[in-house]
């Protein structure tokens, strides 16, 4: 298991500066509160050296953006994509990226430079803009990341990817959307293109990040069902709570799918437990099926810490070594 600690004198900046960042401006929803300015600012207090990792277009990758992937009668989606700068002959593998925020906020741009990361470690990288709960329920998220994947592949050669070599990864709500879009690989209930199309939407691994398994266990219900919060973040996603909607909760937990052919799958977690829920339990369960998968943690930081430094480039490295290993 890997281990990062990020205290020392080097990194004690007190100063709030670090929670701002020129990554987004004017095109936020107001009710859309899910930004690293804002996760940064809530903090701050406990770990001072945190820093909003920078937007900014690194030296050796370039980048496309607003790519429309899909449309619908009444929107259509787009992604950005990031990919190496230095030519090669050989195609790259691709990693499509999905953001957090409680599955009702957040924006593709909160990824930037986590693609950016990983387009310098080699992999063409895709953040992608998906269908929030305020617009529609589950599982039309998981439809909108089906369609990336399929756009990418068939837009492979345009982009230098290699088309057999694409996974998917996400933070906290993304990481339990992209697990569940993962593990659900030939499955039409999810993927209502594939009626339409004969290009694959399969990924071949999966990254979760500080994100739900489980969603029916005890301990996660205790925060996802919490008669409090009307509706809570799932509540919302689902239509309805635990009690009212019980199949929902069931059929989007990831751990409910694992079988021999389930992608490998590298988790990394935070040091707050709630957000990895049912991770233990379907590690066990992909042993049994002989399916590989990876537990990395960060025992020291806080949850979203893949938006920031210390955390971020690190992350990029587990990433990108991971598929090194499956790619």
């Amino acid at each position: 298991m890997f281990y990062f600690s990020v205290f020392g004198a080097g990194f004690l900046c007190l100063s709030l500066c670090a929670c701002t960042t020129a990554s987004i401006k004017n095109i936020h929803d107001p009710a859309n509160t899910y930004t690293p300015e804002n996760t940064c600012h809530k903090e701050v207090d406990q770990y001072p050296f945190i820093q909003i990792a920078s937007p900014s277009l690194p030296d050796g990758v370039i980048e496309f953006k607003n790519l429309t992937y899909v449309k619908y009668p009444k929107r259509e989606l787009q992604l950005d994509l990031y990919a190496p700068a230095f030519a090669t002959q050989e195609l790259r593998p691709a990693i499509v990226l999905v953001h957090g925020g409680g599955w009702r906020a957040g924006y593709r741009e909160n990824l930037t430079p986590l693609a950016q990361a990983l387009a310098l470690q080699g992999y063409v990288a895709a953040t992608i803009s998906y269908r929030l709960a305020p617009e529609e329920k589950y599982p039309a998220a998981i439809h909108d990341v089906k369609a990336a994947i399929r756009w990418l592949r068939i837009n492979a050669k345009s982009y230098g990817v290699d088309a057999t070599h694409i996974a998917i990864a996400g933070g906290s709500a993304g990481g339990q959307i992209a697990s569940l879009t993962g593990v659900t690989n030939g499955m039409g209930k999810f993927d209502p293109q594939a009626a339409i199309s004969d290009v694959s939407s399969a990924v071949q691994a999966i990254i979760n990040i500080d994100g739900l398994s489980d969603f029916t266990s005890e301990e996660a219900r205790k925060y996802e069902d919490d008669p409090r919060k009307n509706p809570s973040s799932a509540g919302l996603w689902f239509g309805g709570n635990y009690a009212e909607n019980t199949i929902l909760w069931h059929e989007a937990s990831p751990i409910n799918y694992v079988q021999k052919n389930t992608p490998p799958i590298l988790f990394i977690k935070s040091s707050r437990a709630r957000f990895s829920v049912g991770q233990t339990e379907m590690s066990e369960l992909m042993a049994q099926q002989g399916v590989h998968s990876e537990v990395k943690n960060f025992p020291d930081a806080p949850h979203s810490f893949w938006l920031f430094d210390p955390w971020m480039k690190p992350t990029a490295k587990l990433i990108a070594d991971f598929l090194d290993e499956q790619f």
